[in-house]
């Protein structure tokens, strides 16, 4: 309940039109379509927002699990269309299917790196001075000059969340963990493919449920974003932005911290218990009352 109005409260006093981007992973252990009604009753919006869904091992299955009718399925409910670019205001959004890129030659992976080879052309034709075309551009769709912003579920390569800091970031014992290529991240020669084909100037991932912030190539900015549930952290937070073609400002909102959620609910609770209590036993001193109180919690 308090995700959803998070989302509704974000929409309307905040932003009037939005293009809202999520890091999905919502399924678990349900139905497919218990799970899809889950999803609409909390991340509801109004029909002038735009929402596009970017797709996770959860909702596909890692790359063994993964088939193309897992994948159209997760399409239709989520207006997602692996590896496209999605142009709003000049701004370019590259869209990833990341559980793709294994690199391993399969059908679905093939695909997947052969449309991204056609989007990097597509790019770099529209990047050219109008002299510096050659053929090769003649009969290519042109997209705004503007370097794109990549989002995906996999961050891209790193050896470890050990350099990410903040509230959100991993715990301290666990930053020093390795992260496994092609599990817990993309593999080093799938990063940089997609580096040296789109120099991007933001990445947006998820998939590891904690914050981080880490730059590629000296300069190329990536934010991990974190779990926005409070079944993968105590603090749960999203990310809200404000971006043009030139810049980009991004803000971390968070949710309340599941314990001070719970500690709010049982002192209310106990609040009502008394007023109750009071109610039906108006002619007992204070003092008798809080006795009585006490004896009957002792006798529980």
């Amino acid at each position: 309940m308090q995700m959803k109005f998070v989302i509704i409260i974000s929409i309307y006093f905040y932003f009037k039109k939005i293009l809202a981007f999520k890091f999905l992973n919502i399924f678990f252990v349900q139905a497919w379509s218990d799970d899809v009604r889950r999803y609409q009753k909390i991340f509801w919006h109004p029909k002038h927002t735009e929402v596009f869904g970017i797709v996770g091992n959860h909702d596909i299955g890692f790359h063994y699990e993964m088939t193309s009718f897992k994948l159209e399925r997760f399409s239709k409910v989520f207006n997602f269309s692996s590896e496209k670019i999605i142009t709003r205001k000049g701004i370019n959004f590259l869209i990833v299917n990341s559980v793709a890129l294994e690199g391993d030659r399969c059908i679905i992976c093939r695909t997947a790196e052969a449309k991204l080879i056609e989007l990097s052309h597509q790019l770099n034709c529209s990047l050219k001075e109008q002299n510096q075309r050659k053929k090769s551009c003649s009969n290519v769709d042109k997209v705004p000059t503007s370097a794109p912003i990549l989002l995906q579920h996999y961050p891209l390569y790193r050896r470890s969340d050990s350099e990410c800091t903040g509230e959100d970031s991993v715990p301290l014992e666990k930053k020093n963990d390795r992260f496994r290529e092609k599990y817990d991240v993309l593999s080093q020669e799938a990063s940089q493919k997609l580096l040296w084909w789109f120099h991007p100037r933001l990445i947006l991932s998820g998939h590891t449920h904690s914050a981080c912030e880490v730059l590629h190539n000296g300069n190329i900015q990536e934010i991990s974003v974190p779990s926005f549930s409070w079944r993968n952290r105590n603090n749960p937070s999203f990310i809200m932005g404000s971006i043009t073609s030139t810049e980009v400002s991004l803000y971390k909102c968070f949710l309340p911290h599941e314990n001070t959620v719970i500690a709010i609910y049982c002192t209310a609770g106990s609040v009502l218990m008394v007023l109750i209590l009071a109610h039906f036993q108006p002619l007992l001193s204070p003092y008798h009352f809080v006795q009585r109180l006490i004896t009957k919690y002792k006798a529980l």
